[in-house]
């Protein structure tokens, strides 16, 4: 304690020596048990970055990892970091990471002590952690008895009340009829929160905000509830309007000893699902945040809780809060937490799993500075954040140090898949205070390049740079709120990017024509040039760039010297500039007209990219009438699938009228429920698919008789 004291105060280099001092004690207070520890291997029953991220752990605690993988994720980077893998079926996480025999089978046969759920699929199963228990596995987790007490809100409710937590006003009860559901509701208050009973990660959830959508909103819930945990219970609570949500990180041990590692916000929201996090709270005062940690230490006290865990509540505009649900496990969010109090959380997770007690008692427990995460996720927010599949045809990111952390599962060329979480990564920084650590969130997030597929990294940009976001004036409602700041109309790409994209375009094209003249025998065809002569335009020529669907023209003139001259309309360029090569990337030098700049540049499907430290932009090639696909016009014609997915529900048959956005089916995709609504008004002519089917992206799902044929 006397190293922490004395370099209080010292800015930057002072915290991170805390942090690094917390870390030394850990480590001395368990030198003597580690060489006798118990568990030597563990098998990560999960997938992607926090696969990954345990394997870290256990790698630097010298535990062997067993890794699991549907036949999807054969290739995958949890499956090359393990020390052994084992295939446990096809790519539906049923049918795999679902599957508990099979994982409990490979748990056996690899002589693993000790099974490591991460988040999500069997983290919060009460049969899966019962089941490890009756075949002498290791969970690493809390008891059954509190997933299951937890799991269930309406018992967490009530044991939290009796435990003096404060909870929100609700209805919690077993009567799961409509009417009584839509007469509690009634009785709250609108507008109210239907919730899903065994609920998490924003499914099963849907707002009301009057009686004449209830019973749509109930429907809708519970069939996401269904598909996602198999129990379609639902409670009703009072929604608190623009609420704060905060979290309160608690871990306990095996002698009865619990404590809490201070608080995250994760207010900011899309599909009531986090998007970014951060730790501390902003504009939360000690007392509030002592409270906070006290009624989480209560609630794990009160269901004897083992391990990590996360205590949510909801705090209204005078930071009153009130107690929402526990997650029994590790949570997404659980490195900003790591990085304002210098622990390792799977550490801890596996030492306390083995029967040692919680290495730091709470006054020990030390909160130093500010970190955010923000979850970069294959997503087109313009799209409603629509989830997205495909492949990472180029990525490449900020350097990862002690004050920058990169969680991933995914590296360049690996694809992701329509089966799972569309999440890529989660970017994590810290700093001495909020507003250092915002602007290292924003740079970093500069450095995130990603070719291949929607994600939304620009969103994220736009978000962390609003103003009440950065005053810390964050709330669940944030985003519809801002939403037209947040999401502004496109602007016409300037023209002196425009000539950017020319520049590395035709410096690509000397690359590969210097490239075929070194192997070329004939040094003087005329494809061994690239000035100009080559297309016999006498030193001239004209591309044609696409700024969205606007088509640019650029004359450009190659000048004896090497530079060029640029028109675009009236405005004339003088432009010049050379490709290096910084490690696997592409950076583009360049000067116009005496400004010198330097961005990444990725040229890949008729597309270019150039991502700048300010910005990105993305210049496309126009694809020859002769080499274009079919007309789009599809959507008119009828609705089609957004992605591949299987139909949920259907609602319409040949020959019904619809308007325009009345619902046509319900799909399930990549863990989400979509409900697909009619483009236009019109007749159903044919409907392609049914309920239990399997559609493809882009498949017609709906079609619609033809104008004329609707007039007959």
């Amino acid at each position: 304690m006397a190293l922490a004291a004395a370099e209080r105060g010292r800015g930057c280099l002072g915290a991170l020596r805390r942090l690094q001092w917390n870390q030394v004690r850990i480590f001395v207070k368990w030198a003597s048990t580690i060489g006798g520890h118990s568990i030597g291997k563990i098998l990560i029953a999960n997938r992607g970055e926090i696969a990954c991220r345990v394997m870290r752990t256990a790698k630097k605690m010298g535990v062997k990892s067993v890794a699991v993988y549907s036949e999807a994720d054969r290739n995958s980077m949890h499956v090359a970091m393990a020390d052994e893998a084992y295939c446990i079926g096809p790519p539906p996480s049923q049918q795999s990471y679902l599957a508990m025999e099979k994982i409990l089978q490979v748990a056996k046969v690899s002589a693993a002590q000790a099974i490591h759920p991460g988040y999500g699929f069997l983290s919060e199963n009460t049969e899966f952690a019962e089941l490890c228990k009756q075949q002498g596995v290791i969970f690493i987790g809390p008891p059954s008895s509190a997933i299951r007490d937890m799991g269930i809100k309406s018992t967490s409710k009530a044991i939290m009340s009796a435990a003096g937590v404060p909870v929100v006003e609700g209805y919690h009860g077993e009567d799961q009829s409509d009417e009584c559901l839509k007469e509690h509701a009634r009785r709250i208050g609108y507008p109210v929160m239907i919730k899903a009973v065994r609920g998490g990660g924003g499914k099963g959830m849907r707002i009301a905000h009057s009686e004449k959508e209830f019973l749509d909103q109930l429907e809708s819930a519970r069939r996401e509830a269904k598909k996602s945990f198999n129990d379609d219970a639902m409670l009703i609570e009072k929604f608190v309007d623009n609420p704060r949500h905060v979290e309160v990180q608690v871990f306990g041990d095996q002698h009865g000893n619990a404590v809490y590692l201070f608080e995250r916000d994760c207010s900011v929201q899309r599909r009531h699902q986090k998007i970014i996090e951060e730790a501390p709270g902003p504009g939360i005062s000690p007392e509030v945040r002592r409270r906070l940690g006290e009624a989480a230490v209560k609630a794990a006290k009160a269901v004897n809780y083992v391990g990590a865990g996360t205590v949510e509540f909801i705090m209204d505009s005078q930071h009153n809060f009130y107690f929402m649900e526990m997650n029994t496990r590790l949570q997404v969010e659980h490195p900003v937490t790591e990085m304002i109090t210098g622990t390792d959380l799977v550490e801890w997770q596996l030492r306390v799993a083995a029967g040692e007690k919680i290495p730091l008692r709470q006054e020990e427990i030390l909160l130093q500075g500010h970190a955010f995460e923000a979850r970069i996720y294959a997503e087109d927010p313009n799209n409603n954040f629509m989830p997205g599949a495909g492949p990472l045809l180029h990525l490449s990111t900020p350097p990862a140090d002690r004050f920058t952390r990169i969680e991933t599962g995914v590296r360049q060329g690996d694809e992701v898949s329509v089966h799972y979480d569309p999440m890529i990564a989660k970017l994590v920084v810290w700093a001495e205070d909020r507003q250092a650590a915002l602007r290292k969130l924003r740079y970093s997030l500069h450095q995130y390049n990603i070719v291949g597929l929607s994600t939304n990294i620009d969103f994220l940009l736009s978000l962390s740079g609003h103003p009440q976001f950065e005053a810390g004036n964050v709330h669940t409602n944030f985003i519809p709120q801002h939403h037209d700041e947040l999401f502004p109309a496109k602007k016409a790409t300037p023209h002196e990017v425009m000539c950017q994209a020319a520049l590395g375009l035709i410096l690509k094209e000397k690359m590969l024509t210097d490239a075929f003249r070194d192997q070329s025998d004939d040094k003087f065809s005329p494809f061994a040039s690239s000035t100009g002569r080559r297309i016999n335009i006498c030193y001239t020529r004209k591309l044609s760039l696409l700024d969205g669907e606007n088509v640019v023209d650029v004359a450009v003139s190659y000048n004896q010297d090497g530079s060029y001259k640029m028109q675009i309309q009236d405005q004339t360029f003088l432009i010049s500039g050379e490709i290096l090569k910084e490690g696997d990337s592409l950076c583009l030098r360049s000067s116009v007209n005496g400004t010198v700049s330097k961005s990444k540049l990725v040229i890949l499907d008729n597309i270019i990219y150039l991502f700048f430290p300010e910005g990105s932009a993305q210049i496309g090639l126009p694809v020859p009438k002769y080499l274009s696909a079919v007309s789009s016009g599809a959507e008119q014609s009828g609705a089609v699938a957004p992605m591949t997915g299987t139909v949920e529900k259907v609602f319409v048959k040949a020959g019904d009228k619809v308007q325009i956005g009345d619902p046509l089916m319900v799909m399930i995709a990549m863990k989400m429920e979509h409900t697909i609504r009619a483009p236009k008004a019109g007749v159903i002519k044919k409907v392609n698919f049914q309920e239990g089917a399997q559609a493809n992206r882009h498949a017609p799902l709906v079609e619609f008789m033809d104008e004329e044929a609707e007039s007959k």
